[in-house]
């Protein structure tokens, strides 16, 4: 599995941003998929998560009511919707897939894309 996140860019605070996250290789729809991001001079953090059928979904209490993650299976895509962005939201985003939902290690894992707010 490949995945290739896109989307990212410098946005002021308080603006939006929508990350995208495509799958290839092979289909993800039965996967559990993440958002990651690390801060420059910071440890990789979970942003988000989603359940293979997208009906359950997980947040950092950092991004809990800002940011919504969702996914179109028939697409292979997921994506992060990103509101009131904050300037320590500044960092690169990753996109993250596990073979089952019940292991808590991602298998898979994106090249990135930068997000930059600026206040």
């Amino acid at each position: 599995v490949q995945l290739q996140a896109s989307g990212g860019g410098l946005v002021q605070a308080g603006g939006s941003l929508r990350l995208s996250c495509a799958a290839s290789g092979r289909t993800v729809s039965s996967y559990g998929m993440g958002w990651f991001r690390q801060a420059p001079g910071k440890e990789r953090e979970f942003v988000a998560a989603i359940s293979w059928t997208g009906g359950n979904t997980y947040y950092a209490d950092s991004v809990k009511g800002r940011f919504t993650i969702s996914r179109d299976n028939a697409k292979n895509m997921v994506y992060l919707q990103m509101k009131s962005l904050k300037a320590e939201d500044t960092a690169v985003y990753y996109c993250a897939a596990k073979r089952s939902e019940l292991r808590r290690v991602y298998d898979y894992w994106g090249q990135g894309t930068l997000v930059t707010v600026s206040s």
